[in-house]
């Protein structure tokens, strides 16, 4: 009798015992009464179904299965797919057996991991979610190109900013990408924001001045905590992304190239003041950068809601629910967990 019959009949027999009808606890578990007493019958205690007695034609011999292994193995073919392995036999006059004979046998035997010489592929995880509840928590940091006159060559845009506030806290042109020049910009940036150890997090896709060594040390000596995006995975890094979006769009920016480095400089100043002091920003309720990394977000939107309530008692004709919903928003989340749809 197999495992799961023994348990099943095990259960039967222990519900009997404590009272319980033979045939509703077969009915409970999904069987019939017949059939627990054809289990328990003592000429039915083992499987009975007949197992194959013939040995196919095609069958390799314990040998060849053996050199199927041996030349797979040998030094020559050690790196090859069967489907690579094969071929360059019939090239030497040689055949063993099929690809597919192949493939069995070293699956069988654990050889198929991974044969190609090249480095086998690396899976990144998602970097683990964030969540910001208050100005100079969670930076978000990248490089754009600006054009320059001369063809091929550019200026690159250092760009900070607090993910929470959506505030530029730091940004800078310079001719050439460098972990040193990055470095130099947020020792800036935490000197003027009064950064203490362990308070910010920094997150940066993976280029090499994000990575590089002098940012890194940098990084630790300032006591800030470097996260990473997948590489090749633009939406780890959203807010920079967008933020440069808005950047390249705005009617100001030039259409064809920024003449020379002060040029770009003086652009990209009037913009980040405009960014921060101006721009009602959507993602969070139409307040500036500035004005809600200095928390007057709240009673901004207070005075919102009190005007429009105002607004619909003075006409509740007008409205058809509620009033536009002015809560602030309470907390921003960087590559939050996608929720899992739930089962009807």
């Amino acid at each position: 009798m197999t495992e799961q019959r023994t348990a099943l009949v095990h259960l039967v027999n222990e519900a009997v015992d404590n009272g319980s009808r033979q045939s509703k606890a077969c009915y409970f578990l999904g069987i019939s009464a017949r059939t627990l007493q054809r289990w328990t019958h003592p000429e039915n205690t083992g499987d009975d179904r007949q197992q194959p007695t013939h040995v196919p034609k095609n069958k390799l011999t314990e040998l060849e299965r053996q050199r199927v292994l041996k030349v797979s193995c040998d030094e020559k073919y050690a790196n090859l797919s069967p489907n690579k392995i094969v071929p360059t036999l019939a090239d030497e006059g040689v055949y063993i057996a099929s690809e597919s004979t192949f493939h069995r046998i070293l699956k069988d035997e654990q050889l198929l991991k991974h044969r190609d010489s090249a480095k086998p592929v690396r899976h990144h995880q998602k970097p683990h979610p964030l969540i910001a509840s208050a100005p100079n928590e969670i930076y978000s940091w990248d490089i754009t190109y600006l054009p320059t006159s001369i063809r091929g060559l550019f200026f690159y845009l250092y760009l900070v900013m607090d993910i929470y506030s959506r505030k530029i806290v730091g940004w800078q042109v310079y001719e050439t990408e460098s972990s040193a020049l990055a470095a130099d910009l947020m020792t800036d940036i935490c000197a003027r924001e009064q950064i203490m150890r362990h308070q910010v997090t920094l997150h940066s896709d993976n280029g090499s001045p994000m990575k590089g060594a002098t940012m890194l040390a940098t990084l630790q000596e300032l006591g800030v905590m470097p996260t990473f995006s997948r590489p090749s995975v633009s939406n780890d890094n959203p807010y920079s992304e967008s933020l440069f979006r808005t950047l390249k769009y705005r009617p100001e920016y030039p259409e064809k190239s920024f003449v020379d480095l002060a040029a770009a400089r003086k652009w990209v100043a009037g913009f980040v003041e405009w960014y921060n002091h101006e721009h009602l920003h959507s993602a969070i309720k139409y307040v500036t950068p500035e004005q809600r990394h200095q928390g007057q977000d709240d009673a901004i939107l207070a005075k919102r809601d009190e005007v429009y309530r105002n607004a619909k008692a003075s006409h509740p004709e007008r409205w058809s629910g509620s009033t536009r919903d002015w809560t602030p928003i309470k907390a921003v989340n960087l590559n939050p967990e996608k929720e899992k749809s739930k089962a009807a």
